[in-house]
């Protein structure tokens, strides 16, 4: 007969081969890397935000009324957004480098773990392949300064006011008074028409009462 109730004596890790000064190492160094990087980051920023000091020469002033009253507020917005987006993908990378040192630190073979976080990860990107369209298109709109805060533009849902913009929505007030949400990956055709010489049509031919009378006093005689 054989005995079933012999099981193997369970082993606990063995605390010595944790490298806890490595382990604290490694911990600091990701801090101080994340600190300076923000620092940097926002230095940057700060700098995009200011705009550049050539036209605000003396010998340049006569240039300031050409300038529109909303580039400032729009290179505001576009600094803050780049800002943002740099501190995500900074911080996310420093995160997972510093795990990866503190799981090694910790004599944890993390293989296993990068494999599976591999899955996962493909499986969210096949479940947010929209919600990633919209944030790639709303970075590549902010960088190439398509349109902007205060901007007319005019879309294939929409024509209206750019009231707010972010990484996945424009807000847009049409000239009704109605106020659009349109997602950034949706927007495959867009008209700024406060970037170029846009003339409005004129009205006074259609708005005239005699516009359609000549063709019929013609057709008459």
């Amino acid at each position: 007969m054989y005995s079933t109730s012999s099981t193997d004596p369970i082993t606990p890790p063995d605390i010595s081969a944790i490298n806890v000064p490595g382990l604290l190492i490694s911990i600091g160094v990701g801090v101080a890397v994340w600190l300076v990087a923000s620092f940097v980051i926002a230095g940057i920023t700060k700098r995009v935000a200011a705009g550049t000091t050539f036209f605000k020469k003396p010998h340049f002033r006569w240039v300031a009324p050409a300038l529109r009253a909303l580039d400032h507020e729009r290179r505001v917005q576009r600094a803050n957004t780049i800002g943002s987006l740099l501190n995500s993908v900074v911080g996310v990378l420093i995160a997972v480098i510093s795990i990866i040192y503190v799981f090694k630190n910790l004599n944890v073979d993390i293989a296993p773990l990068l494999t599976s976080v591999g899955i996962l990860g493909v499986a969210i990107g096949f479940g947010a392949q929209q919600l990633i369209r919209d944030f790639l298109s709303g970075i590549f709109i902010t960088i190439e300064d398509q349109y902007g805060i205060g901007d007319i533009i005019e879309t294939s849902e929409v024509v209206g006011t750019v009231e707010s913009m972010g990484l996945r929505i424009t807000r847009v007030r049409a000239e009704d008074g109605a106020v659009w949400y349109l997602r950034n990956g949706e927007i495959l055709r867009v008209g700024n028409r406060s970037q170029g010489t846009y003339i409005p049509p004129s009205t006074d031919q259609a708005d005239s009462p005699d516009a359609g009378a000549a063709p019929q006093q013609q057709a008459g005689e």
